[in-house]
């Protein structure tokens, strides 16, 4: 699909650069405007995507209409020591149909994954999280998707999806591509004991919010094995993000939505970031405008830092660590590049054995040398064998 149906971000917005600082992000990225068109791809790292498309988000209409106060506050922030080339392509606009948006925001992203170029989207329901995973079926890979989330938004394959069920879709739906879905910061009274029983039949992670809150360091393996990344910034707390309106009081604080983010963008492995369910009429003096800004600045941040350890580029940049555990052994690695663990999961049929790896902690490595199999091994064996 051509990049042109794109519409260029407000004038009014790209006006407002010129008032700033030459060390701010607004003249660091490159901006399609009316002016100057649609910017070229070339050795670009980083796209940033808005989406207004909001006819599939359950109570909060109009979330993705007014994208421009998320796009001033961002570019108004200043740069860090950073080698990425970023640039921001403007909106999709609303299709005939939502599924003419689904198929314009996925034929869009697989372009841009193709490319190596990681997009960055805003604006417009959750159900968008469908589209982007429809972005890797021509990319002949499984998918690991990851969402921040208070609710596990499973709903029923019957239903039309929505933002409360598009996961349904994408977990049953063929071509089936996902291996591994996690959530980060769900809360227990919103989400059914079926719903919560039957992720974990499937062997997906589940996090709640407290034991996020309380250790947000559990967030970085999770990230490190992701592909995908689906924000809901329902999932914080109305006091630090009023403009949605299904905002609840209790949820992820800034910084740690922040450092959520970042872990997003240090991750090797993350190909596709999104932050939905913004509602601009909710917003009170662009407070969520100003944090969703931020969560962007963090994740290019972390983008910047990436050590691109994802695939391992040579063993002999990994100390090995053979840990006998009940009745089988698990080969632990550490980087010497960053400190940073993995651990090693066999794959077994009537043909052939295979290792996998999989991001872990040092405390994995502990619990294996008590005696305990971490349980990030037991789901991904369970799912492999």
């Amino acid at each position: 699909m051509s990049f042109e149906i794109l519409l260029p971000v407000d004038d009014a917005t790209v006006a407002h650069t010129a008032l700033l600082s030459d060390q701010s992000l607004g003249k660091n990225i490159i901006i399609h405007s009316k002016q100057l068109g649609l910017p070229e791809m070339e050795k670009v790292q980083l796209a940033l995507i808005g989406v207004s498309e909001d006819r599939n988000s359950v109570d909060n209409f109009g979330t993705g209409n007014d994208l421009n106060a998320i796009r001033k506050n961002l570019y108004e922030l200043y740069n860090g020591n950073w080698f990425a080339k970023i640039i921001d392509l403007g909106n999709i606009p609303k299709g005939k149909e939502v599924e003419d948006t689904y198929f314009a925001l996925k034929e869009i992203l697989t372009a841009l994954i193709k490319k190596n170029i990681v997009p960055i989207i805003i604006g417009g329901g959750q159900d968008l999280t469908y589209a982007n995973y429809r972005a890797y079926d021509h990319l002949e890979q499984t998918v690991n998707l990851t969402v921040v989330d208070n609710k596990f938004d499973l709903g029923n394959l019957s239903e039309e999806i929505s933002s409360e069920s598009y996961l349904s879709k994408i977990v049953m739906e063929k071509p089936n591509n996902l291996f591994n879905f996690s959530n980060l910061g769900y809360q227990t009274f919103f989400n059914s004991q079926e719903e919560i029983d039957l992720l974990a039949k499937l062997h997906f992670e589940t996090y709640r919010l407290g034991e996020v809150a309380s250790d947000v360091k559990i967030v970085e393996p999770v990230m490190r094995d992701a592909d995908m990344v689906s924000i809901d910034i329902g999932a914080i707390r109305r006091t630090e993000a009023p403009a949605n309106n299904n905002a609840v009081p209790n949820g992820f604080y800034g910084e740690v939505i922040c450092a959520i983010s970042r872990y997003a963008g240090i991750s090797d492995k993350v190909s596709s970031f999104g932050i939905y369910e913004y509602n601009s009429k909710f917003d009170e003096q662009d407070q969520t405008a100003q944090l969703i800004a931020q969560m962007i600045w963090y994740f290019i941040e972390g983008y910047n830092f990436r050590t691109n350890e994802y695939p391992f580029t040579s063993k002999k940049d990994y100390k090995k660590y053979i840990v006998p555990v009940e009745d089988t052994t698990i080969n632990f690695f550490k980087s010497n590049k960053s400190d940073r663990w993995w651990m090693e999961v066999t794959y077994t049929n009537n043909k052939f054995s295979k290792n996998t790896l999989i991001p872990c902690t040092y405390q994995d490595y502990l619990k294996a040398g008590n005696q305990v199999i971490p349980e990030r091994w037991w789901k991904t064996f369970r799912k492999l064998n």
